[in-house]
């Protein structure tokens, strides 16, 4: 301890000791200020002079009486901080159950949610499965000959009805994985033939956006073990995304790369806008968009990356995010490799 450090003493640890001696009437406040000139005198000289000396030298109290004064704020002071910790101890107590509950409601709600989205998309899949199969019907003339104004109308909403019966389907699988209901049928799987038929399904939408398809993998790459239906969905998903958010005249590049020899990368790479670093977890929020606004400019329920983040967490694995603002989005995973 240095030189310079005062002695601790009770005196120390007592806060407005003099207040509480004129309070008991032991001095006046002509008394005090006596005292406390005195101190202060005293300690301009160097010393560690304090009140409780300032009183005894000028013969206002003797030792006994300030020893008394001391212990009784001791005590006084140990009662208020022990009051003080059983009421942040019941406070604590308080908020924990508050916490509780709130966490137990907001899991109802959840779950009440889930439930609403799963009724409500088989609901809408009955009604919409009469209208797609009688635009078909239209379309292929099996009702009567149509013009082809008519034949045009109907091939746009075809496709309307197509968009939506992918919205309710993906309103379905949400729903599921919700209430971990997700069931996987792992198999050997041909990954590079899964990518190329997403790349071939993804092309006219790519064309008719001026986004470039790019593949990057060679014939050594080996099955994995998935869920087909799942991962072709989940390929599908990140290549749709990667296009929607990709500029005319930029790339998206999907690509397989072995990693040690029990590792398949899966990797859909673009040249597109990016993701804001202080958002990055908000891609992941169901039904939320970043662009929250009514006048957004890119379309979706918001379900799609939440998704696929589930359904590539249930296959063991974790989907990896890379992002510059500006500069375009990676999306990577790996998947377990067959080897024969």
């Amino acid at each position: 301890m240095s030189q310079n450090t005062p002695k601790l003493t009770p005196e120390m640890l007592i806060p407005r000791m003099g207040e509480y001696i004129v309070q008991k009437g032991l001095i006046t406040e002509h008394d005090l200020q006596r005292a406390l000139a005195l101190q202060q005198e005293q300690n301009t000289k160097g010393g560690h002079y304090l009140l409780g000396q300032a009183l005894m030298d000028l013969g206002m109290l003797n030792r006994e009486t300030l020893d008394q004064v001391i212990t009784e704020q001791i005590i006084q002071l140990r009662s208020a901080l022990q009051a003080s910790h059983r009421n942040l101890e019941q406070r604590v107590q308080e908020r924990t159950a508050d916490l509780n509950e709130a966490l137990r409601r907001l899991s109802e709600l959840n779950q009440m949610k889930a439930n609403f989205v799963s009724n409500i998309s088989h609901e809408l899949r009955t009604p919409l499965t009469h209208v797609k199969g009688y635009i078909e019907l239209l379309i292929s003339e099996s009702l009567g000959n149509i013009t082809e104004e008519q034949k045009h109308a109907l091939s746009v909403s075809q496709k309307a009805t197509g968009k939506l019966e992918d919205m309710i389907e993906d309103l379905i699988m949400f729903s599921l994985a919700s209430r971990g209901e997700l069931s996987m049928k792992l198999d050997s799987v041909d990954i590079r033939r899964l990518v190329s038929l997403a790349i071939k399904s993804a092309t006219n939408k790519a064309e008719d956006r001026g986004v470039k398809l790019q593949t990057q993998f060679t014939d050594s790459i080996p099955f994995v073990q998935a869920d087909p239906e799942k991962i072709g969905w989940v390929v599908n998903q990140l290549l749709d995304n990667a296009i929607k958010f990709t500029q005319s005249g930029g790339s998206v590049i999907v690509s397989l790369k072995e990693e040690g020899a029990n590792l398949v990368i899966i990797s859909v790479a673009d040249t597109g806008i990016g993701i804001p670093q202080n958002r990055m977890q908000e891609i992941f929020e169901p039904f939320h968009q970043l662009d929250g606004s009514s006048t957004r400019h890119y379309g979706g329920t918001g379900l799609g990356l939440a998704l696929v983040r589930q359904i590539i967490e249930a296959h063991g694995s974790l989907l990896d995010v890379k992002s510059i603002e500006g500069k375009g989005a990676t999306f990577k995973f790996p998947l377990l490799a067959v080897r024969d």
